[in-house]
Parts: structure tokens; sequence; C-alpha cells
């Protein structure tokens, strides 16, 4: 059952203006388009709604949200195979994704993260939480203020405005995730960071997620960057060594 949140919108301080972050749902349940759709709207949004995978890929194309709501189960392209394409399409690297569906089964969670996930929503949910963790998420849109800062450790170099790693001579292109966990690990090669804190600075503390999210993105930037610079603390957390 789903509650329409007709309460006072709360001013929040974000980097940007509220009228001008795009936020993009992708459902095929006509319901959920127009409650979250009609809450998110009077929230000061700019929203786009799309009926599935396929037609959501496309608007994302064409309008480049801040932020994606996407269901998994679809018709004629699902949410994880929308995922990747947006993932590996150019200018929508940096667009923060999040999957909102009835299943809540672990290994659904895992596949949403493997696609390039930021985050995993389960519904039903009430619309004034979605909001929130909507806020929660738009939150991390930060301030063009590295614009030229480029990071070099050992053969990798780290481009933060164009979030692209340079890979021995190789370019790579990370999700947003990736990227910002690679960046927190390479900050200081060597240093442990524990589990809770590589939690806090890459997701923020006001996003739950599940348990094994830090051990996919690792395992993700093992396969791209190589495996002998990622390595376990068990119990810990994990470091990066050059």
């Amino acid at each position: 059952m789903y509650y329409l949140y007709l309460g006072p919108i709360i001013k929040e301080n974000y980097p940007m203006k509220k009228k001008d972050i795009k936020i993009l749902l992708v459902d095929d349940e006509p319901d959920i388009l127009e409650i979250i759709g009609y809450n998110l709207t009077s929230e000061g949004y700019q929203v786009f709604t799309a009926k599935n995978g396929a037609e959501g890929v496309a608007l994302a194309k064409k309008r480049q949200p801040h932020l994606i709501i996407l269901d998994v189960m679809m018709p004629e392209m699902d949410g994880i195979e929308a995922c990747e394409v947006i993932r590996n399409t150019s200018g929508l690297e940096n667009t923060i994704v999040t999957f909102l569906t009835a299943r809540g089964e672990d290994y659904s969670q895992v596949a949403g993260f493997e696609a390039g996930a930021d985050d995993y929503i389960t519904k039903p949910i009430r619309p004034k939480v979605l909001v929130s963790k909507v806020k929660a998420l738009l939150r991390r849109l930060k301030e063009d203020t590295s614009s030229d800062e480029i990071v070099k450790v050992g053969n990798i170099v780290i481009n933060r405005e164009e979030y692209k790693i340079i890979n021995d001579g190789e370019e790579i292109i990370l999700p947003r995730k990736e990227f910002e966990l690679l960046s927190l690990l390479t900050s200081k090669p060597s240093k442990v960071f524990k589990r809770e804190v590589i939690l806090d600075r890459v997701w923020g503390n006001e996003v739950v997620v599940g348990g094994r999210t830090i051990d996919v993105h690792i395992r993700k930037l093992r396969e791209k960057i190589g495996e002998d610079h990622f390595k376990t603390v068990k119990g810990v957390g994990y470091k990066f060594v050059l």
C-alpha cells in the first residue's frame, strides 16, 4: 500500500538548486510512476518517467539525469541489464543509480551492485521515506571544486574530474562507487580502511547497503585494476598496495 505525502517541503542545502536536479523514475507499474513521481515533483525536482528498461535507457541518454530510480523486473529490458547499459554510456558514468524493487533476495541485491548500482531500496515503501532516501542519495552530488585534480599512484592516474582511471597507459571508466572506493583506498596507500569507514565515506552513513556490497566492489576493482593491489585484512577491512 502506498501513501501520498502532502506535508511541508523542507529546504535542503544541495550543491545545486532542486529545480536543476533531474530524476528518472523507471517502473512498469503506472501507480508507482504516478505516486512517487508526484511526491518527487512536489519536492521541486525535475522528474521524468519510463515504463520499461529500454525506454529508461533511451530517456537517460537524452535527459542526462542526476539520479535514476530503477525497478528490476520489467518487460523488454530488465533493470539489471538497463543499469549495465547506463554504466557503459558516455555521460552517465557519474549518474547515481538506485534499484527500487519488490525483490528482497540477497542474490538480486548482489546482481544490482554487480551491474553498477549505488543503492538498493525494497518496495513497498512510503513515498515520504523514499523522498528521504532520495535526499540522502543526492547529498553525494558534489560541487565541481576539483576540476583539474589529477592524482598519480604508482602506475595509476586518477582523474577526479572525469571519473577516469589510466592504469599502465590503459584508460578505464569505472562506475561511480568503484571510482570513489578506489579513490579512498589510494588516498593513503598501505593504510587499512575499516569496513565501517568505507561504508561511511563511499556510501554515506544514512544509506543502508548489504554487508556484501564492499566485497562485490573490491572484486570488480581487482578484475579491472589488478588482483595484487587490493589486500583483505580479515575482520578489519581493505588496503591498497603498490
